[in-house]
């Protein structure tokens, strides 16, 4: 019988309870802990918390040290999108010889933006002989990934264009306040400048894909605007009256020699119409994909995160990118 990969769950929030009941369906993984530091949580059942309904017989606890230093192969780590802010959350699970997957959006390629930390990353992970990972469906897949395969049937690439229609009004409650939906557009843009809305994640695509192309930028830029409402539109938790903004619309460029070698455009929002994903090569053949209605945020996050364990911890020890690894699928079931 092949022996489970054994799991702990670092971060307890509405991602992190997406993954955790993905990986209880799984009969190659067994979770054998779980962390998170809100006190309404500690102490509890995971089963309880990811809203399975029973009990799983693995209690949260907010004792990172202690879960870790029972033992587990891999850690799944959910916790922010904001690298730093979570470094010493993946050092510890390097430390204790742990490889780790983490939905931190920065973490994604964190090469540009944090040299040094990425280093140091880096280096921890190969002196315990690990990997680590951040990924997702964006960035992680959907941005990036599948830009890279799809340019594997291109003799040439002159540029990339990919653009991404997400009808926020489907997805969880903290995401659409993410995204400002409900604000004035004078609130929003005060947001904006504040750093508290923005999607994560498309400079870390950008950067990837000019590595994986081998396009030379000078430089990556990012411009976010309020989308504003035409019409009210009502979710299951707000709602947004015309005029408001019911979200974002973001637009990230990579230059070079005063060219647009990539762009990447995010329009997220309550009400979108049409979603869909849909990355343009322009190149020799030029090549176009669509993935009608779109790539579902949290379920595919959920999905490429527990699809990427048993790939891990095949990978080669150190920090590592979607671009580098054979992503796959981990079908079996319980």
């Amino acid at each position: 019988m092949r022996k489970k990969i054994r799991v702990v769950q670092y971060g307890v929030g509405p991602i992190g309870a997406s993954i955790a009941r993905l990986m209880k369906q799984k009969q190659a993984l067994e979770i054998v802990g779980a962390i998170d530091k809100d006190p309404a949580k500690v102490g509890k059942d995971l089963g309880e918390v990811t809203g399975d309904g029973g009990k799983w017989g693995v209690a949260i606890s907010g004792d990172a040290a202690t879960v870790l230093g029972e033992g587990a192969d891999v850690v799944v780590h959910s916790t922010s999108s904001n690298l730093p802010a979570v470094s010493s959350q993946l050092l510890a699970c390097l430390e204790a010889g742990c490889s780790v997957v983490s939905t931190c959006e920065e973490l994604s390629f964190p090469f540009r933006k944090y040299p040094e930390l990425s280093a140091t990353l880096d280096r921890k992970a190969k002196d315990e002989g690990v990997a680590l990972l951040g990924t997702g469906v964006n960035p992680g897949f959907v941005m990036d990934k599948l830009v890279i395969t799809l340019a594997a049937a291109a003799k040439k690439v002159n540029s990339v264009r990919v653009t991404r229609v997400v009808d926020a009004s489907r997805r969880r409650l903290p995401l659409q306040k993410k995204i400002g939906a409900g604000m004035t557009p004078e609130e929003f843009r005060a947001q904006v400048a504040a750093g508290v809305i923005k999607h994560h994640g498309l400079p870390e695509s950008i950067a990837m894909v000019a590595q994986g192309l081998g396009f030379e930028l000078d430089e990556i830029t990012e411009s976010i605007e309020p989308f504003i409402a035409a019409n009210a539109e009502k979710t299951e938790f707000l709602e947004v009256a015309a005029g408001q903004a019911a979200g974002v619309h973001q637009i990230g460029r990579g230059i070079s020699k005063g060219h647009e070698k990539i762009v990447m455009e995010l329009r997220m929002y309550v009400g979108a119409k049409d979603p869909a994903d849909t990355i343009v090569l322009d190149g020799e053949p030029p090549l176009t994909l669509t993935i009608a209605g779109g790539t579902h945020g949290d379920m595919a996050t959920a999905a490429v995160v527990v699809n990427a364990i048993p790939v891990l911890l095949a990978a080669p020890a150190g920090l590592r990118t979607s671009a580098d690894l054979p992503l796959g699928y981990l079908g079996e079931t319980a």
